[in-house]
């Protein structure tokens, strides 16, 4: 147990580097880390490093992963399967999917032009920006391995109930017909040397960094900002887990705003370091990644309003749930 809590410290919460950055800062810049310039400074510097070494190498092992699972030969795997079995694939797979609520559209897209159901591919549409390997090992490194699982277990959940009652709902016709016609161009997986494979990882690793990159710096700075600057009365009093609206605020206010999950982890950070519910603050991150307006208005060119419509009433729901869940029983994960 002392060991795994070692690799832990060390490995995911890099501690090390915490006090590296520390060093540096105190012994390099004469910046004292216990002031709110020098304890903004060193949360901004320590919180991207550490982000960006877990992102490159999870998005790299993902990827490589990935690289063994085509669009055909997901849907061969998938297209065997029925009701909440063929959900739960689909949720799962989203969780190998490292992409945010737009990038996931073009997979949905695809996935649904192949001829699979439409519960499978809204339980990967939902799972995919929410819980992936690489923000569980994020969640892991920022609170602990019991909230990260929890989250993931819940987030599955959401994923399979949203893409069940969508599956039930039979609204293929609220589809829209480009996309049931939709040629789907695929390379079969024998074709791919392990050059190949290499080149694919490090390229989704270069498109996720060009992509995330400009979040988590802002990400981090609001997380900076909050955990150093803004008083923890202002916080409470919006936030508060005494405040009954707290939750569903912290949802609506995400749902405008568009942000990779690894660039909403520093805010939720920050939040609860101030006293605000664990489940208000990951309410609010999974509403930024997984009902960002921009991914909507996408959205809305594959689907119709109906359908749209019932997508984001279940997505919404289920985040308020989860939300109260781990306001009320948080400390059990703690």
């Amino acid at each position: 147990m002392e060991l795994f809590a070692w690799l832990n410290a060390q490995l995911l919460r890099m501690d090390w580097l915490a006090a590296l950055v520390r060093l540096l800062l105190e012994e390099g810049l004469g910046l004292d880390t216990a002031s709110r310039v020098g304890a903004s400074v060193h949360f901004f510097i320590y919180d991207v490093i550490k982000i960006f070494i877990l992102l490159g190498g999870l998005i790299f092992g993902i990827s490589w992963v990935q690289s063994y699972f085509p669009p055909e030969r997901t849907r061969r795997i998938l297209g065997g399967l029925r009701g909440v079995r063929a959900n739960l694939m689909g949720a799962l797979l989203g969780t190998l999917t490292p992409f945010c609520s737009c990038s996931s559209i073009p997979l949905f897209i695809g996935f649904t032009s192949s001829g699979l159901p439409l519960g499978v591919t809204f339980a990967f549409l939902i799972s995919s920006p929410l819980v992936d390997l690489a923000s569980v090992i994020l969640l892991a490194s920022i609170f602990n391995w019991s909230i990260a699982l929890a989250y993931v277990l819940l987030g599955i959940v959401l994923a399979v109930l949203g893409g069940s009652l969508i599956g039930r709902a039979r609204m293929e016709r609220h589809v829209e017909a480009f996309v049931m016609h939709n040629k789907v161009l695929d390379l079969p997986d024998s074709q791919l040397s392990r050059r190949d494979r290499l080149q694919f990882s490090w390229e989704q690793v270069c498109e996720v960094f060009g992509r995330v990159w400009l979040y988590v710096l802002i990400g981090v700075g609001i997380g900076a900002a909050i955990h150093n600057w803004i008083p923890q009365e202002v916080v409470l009093a919006l936030l508060g887990e005494d405040r009954w609206w707290s939750v569903p605020l912290a949802t609506l206010v995400g749902v405008p705003m568009y942000a990779d999950i690894f660039g909403t982890l520093p805010i939720a950070e920050a939040l609860v370091a101030k006293g605000v519910g664990l489940g208000t603050a990951l309410a609010f991150m999974m509403a930024v990644t997984a009902l960002s307006l921009p991914s909507l208005i996408m959205l809305k060119k594959v689907v119709k309003g109906p359908l749209l419509a019932l997508f984001f009433t279940i997505v919404v729901v289920g985040i308020m749930l989860i939300g109260v869940l781990f306001n009320r029983f948080a400390y059990l994960l703690i």
